[in-house]
């Protein structure tokens, strides 16, 4: 099976961007959006990114519009936001479907890796978290009301970093 790390995905700007750049590193993958309830994450997880950057950590941040409409922006309205509101400087990347027939491709792979509760495959909102270890394996998936700060979290990305 191939990493998640030998993945391209689509920059903000439309190009494509490959995640090998990112081989070797602890990963945190998460849709988000900017106008949900559980948008105040941002703040937790580029805590989690300037806690852990410098040991090989990098969030990176996936928006989707598939939730109540909750990232209704273009590439530019979603980069001001995140900067402007909570100062985030892990990449985001270009606006994506996580479920149906217009999902990523990475997405579907880690939907289908790591199937949430009761072994449903699809997410079930914003803000879904996937940990992958420095192999590009899913070491855990984290479903969206498991807030960056949870010592859950805390706990898995620790294991990760000392593989």
């Amino acid at each position: 099976m191939t990493a998640i790390t030998d993945t391209s995905v689509k920059a903000a700007d439309g190009s494509t961007a490959d995640l090998s750049a990112y081989a070797g590193q602890v990963l945190l993958i998460v849709n988000t959006a900017s106008k949900c309830g559980f948008t105040p994450q941002y703040e937790g997880l580029e805590a989690l990114h300037r806690k852990y950057g410098d040991r090989g950590f990098e969030v990176l941040g996936f928006p989707c519009n598939q939730f109540g409409g909750q990232e209704p922006g273009d590439a530019a309205e979603i980069a001001n936001f995140c900067t402007l509101t909570y100062d985030v400087t892990f990449p985001v990347f270009a606006k994506i479907d996580v479920n149906g027939s217009n999902a990523d491709p990475l997405f579907e792979r880690l939907k289908r890796d790591a199937p949430g509760l009761l072994g449903l495959t699809s997410i079930k909102w914003n803000f879904t978290k996937f940990l992958i270890d420095k192999k590009g394996n899913i070491a855990s998936r984290f479903e969206s009301a498991v807030t960056p700060e949870s010592a859950d979290m805390a706990k898995a990305i620790e294991q990760a970093l000392a593989q």
